[in-house]
């Protein structure tokens, strides 16, 4: 609620939490959880801290949602490659998305979930546990698909699916901090098709 200049309590201020979101997630993607202090935030939002309390609780709640928020939109490419129908479309969609979500001109270079708390005190430990959390299972759903494709006989089956799944997830993790780092979305390209020239085939 607002007070009016006569000193009457106005209406309160409606606003698009959806919208608001979306631009905390922005926010947190560029600058980290740290970094993404809470005026940064509520000018972003374009709300009162007020709120954004009220809206979406505290800072880390905050980051939460924004993180499930990059997780269903700029990161759900890798739900679409986990349906590749091989483990080597699987390996190749992973690492494009990766290129083309990291170095994309209108939003921050990079990924949320690999910068997000790299440099958290230890007030953000839980930012920091949340983001390892969130790294490992996705690591875990590639692993499942790969164990998969080895009942499949679609990978040798000698493949060990966990190592394979860490290599593909570390590469991917390594483009999102190279392209934060200002490398081109050519070159990372070139490095991913690279990585996967000795992919083990059945």
């Amino acid at each position: 609620m607002e007070t009016n200049r006569s000193g009457l309590m106005g209406r309160p201020r409606g606003f698009d939490a959806d919208d608001a979101l979306e631009r905390a997630m922005l926010v947190f993607w560029e600058h980290g959880y740290e970094g993404a202090s809470l005026a940064r935030l509520t000018e972003a939002m374009s709300i009162s801290a007020k709120s954004m309390y009220a809206a979406f609780g505290n800072k880390e709640e905050l980051f939460r949602k924004a993180l499930e928020r990059y997780t269903e939109g700029p990161s759900a490419y890798l739900a679409r490659a986990l349906e590749e129908p091989t483990a080597l479309g699987v390996a190749t969609a992973i690492l494009a998305g990766t290129v083309r979500t990291t170095t994309r001109p209108a939003h921050p270079h990079g990924c949320l979930g690999v910068q997000g708390a790299l440099a958290a005190s230890d007030s953000g430990r839980g930012v920091r546990d949340l983001l390892a959390a969130w790294r490992n299972n996705g690591c875990a759903r590639v692993r499942e698909r790969f164990q998969r494709a080895v009942d499949d006989g679609d990978l040798p089956p000698d493949t060990d699916p966990g190592l394979l799944a860490r290599y593909v997830t570390t590469l991917a993790f390594g483009i999102a901090v190279q392209a934060a780092s200002g490398v081109g979305r050519d070159e990372l390209q070139e490095m991913a098709e690279a990585a996967l020239r000795n992919w083990p085939l059945p």
